[in-house]
């Protein structure tokens, strides 16, 4: 069957033409497998969109209970769990990790402050120290493991390097020790967010749902060779890759843990008992308008203060050169940031995953994209054509709405 003709949902008619690059993206071969779409404007679900293959080697289509691995598109709902804590007053930035973590302090790690934490500067990308899944299922088992770890590079400097999996065991200690009912994250965003308004998102999937999650595939070489000549800025994911020695630190946390692989033929993200795991740097399981609901509700006031919001609306660095991944990162309190398409000096924030799958923020337009897939593609966020393509038809239309205003 033409993937086009799979698509289904719903979609406003001031966001036709979303509806247009979405159906385009099938129709062009781009989504080569399946695809959903959210986008809340004003607090309105405006566009609900899904098609494609859950499973397109079985031919199992996606349907309105197609979750999807998020990849770090769960690290934005991570960061928005510490800035509810913050806005409660049980932590704030500039505290020291290990005023109320004292075992955090061993081998040089006595000063890192919560905003270290979230602009990725605590030196704890890689462990030293292999992670079972045994380990991983243990909460005080993560927090030996940490404890013992020496930072990968001298700290108090301005060095930023992504946390892509360490970040979401970090992020979870913190809040089992700054939560007045100490919770861990898992809990937490079950309790505070998704209970409390009606949202499927999971740190820590049943496994009786697990056949509702889709499949996601790696792309092929034709594929990526096809993305390629159309954005060649790409060319940048395939190194961050490939081309790393054996002791560099990309090398380090592609190893370890073990049980985490999307190189080659393994993809061990299509492992059920992953999806156990409440692992808040890769591991959330949801739909496009459940991740887009959350930051509706964020943006409305429901989640946290505006004055919260305030701070998040631009990046704490532009375009600096990530430690790890050596490409430029402009970062915020937890947040990755794109700039905006449209207007300069304004920002867009939230976080892409590996392989395509993103959540965006635009604050000033009260505009929030969601975007999940499991054909995944070789770039990230605004690197991802699919994705961008449907971002920037999105606030197209909502300023074609603006200028219709009457002044």
């Amino acid at each position: 069957m033409n993937a086009e003709k799979t698509v289904f949902g719903k979609c406003s008619p001031k966001f036709a033409n979303v509806e247009k690059a979405f159906r385009r993206n099938f129709a062009d071969g781009w989504e080569r497998e399946g695809a959903s779409l959210a986008i809340y404007w004003k607090g309105q679900l405006v566009v609900d969109l899904c098609g494609g293959y859950a499973d397109k080697a079985s031919l199992k289509r996606w349907g309105e209970e197609t979750r999807t691995v998020l990849f770090s598109v769960t690290k934005a709902v991570a960061a928005l769990a510490v800035q509810m804590l913050i806005d409660r007053g049980h932590i704030a930035y500039s505290d020291k990790i290990s005023v109320f973590w004292p075992e955090f302090a061993r081998n040089g790690k006595e000063n890192i402050t919560l905003e270290d934490v979230l602009l990725h500067r605590a030196g704890l990308a890689a462990l030293d120290e292999t992670v079972t899944m045994k380990a991983a299922r243990d909460h005080v088992r993560m927090a030996q493991i940490l404890e013992a770890q020496t930072p990968n590079w001298p700290l108090g400097t301005t060095r930023s390097g992504y946390h892509a999996v360490t970040f979401g065991w970090l992020i979870d200690q913190i809040i089992r020790r700054v939560d007045p009912q100490r919770r861990g994250i898992s809990q937490f965003v079950r309790e505070e967010i998704t209970d409390k308004h009606n949202i499927d998102f999971h740190l820590g999937l049943p496994l009786s749902l697990s056949h509702t999650v889709s499949h996601l595939t790696r792309p092929s070489l034709p594929f990526q060779l096809r993305e390629l000549v159309y954005d060649p800025r790409i060319i940048v994911f395939p190194a961050i890759m490939h081309i790393r020695t054996n002791n560099c630190l990309r090398s380090r946390i592609a190893k370890n843990p073990p049980w985490i692989c999307v190189e080659k033929k393994t993809n061990t993200f299509n492992n059920p008992q992953l999806f156990e795991l409440e692992q808040a740097a890769a591991l959330g399981v949801s739909r496009a308008k459940d991740v887009a609901k959350i930051f509706s509700l964020m943006l409305s006031g429901e989640l946290i203060s505006p004055k919260s919001l305030t701070r998040l609306l631009k990046p704490q660095f532009v375009d600096r050169i990530d430690y790890v991944m050596m490409i430029p990162v402009s970062r915020g309190f937890g947040f990755m940031y794109e700039k905006h398409p449209r207007k300069s000096g304004k920002w867009l924030f939230g976080h892409p995953g590996f392989g395509g799958s993103t959540v965006m923020v635009d604050p000033e337009e009260e505009l929030v994209i969601a975007y999940v897939c499991n054909g995944m593609k070789t770039g990230m966020g605004e690197l991802t054509g699919t994705y961008r393509r449907l971002r920037n038809a999105a606030i197209d239309a909502v300023m074609a709405i603006s200028d219709q205003r009457p002044s």
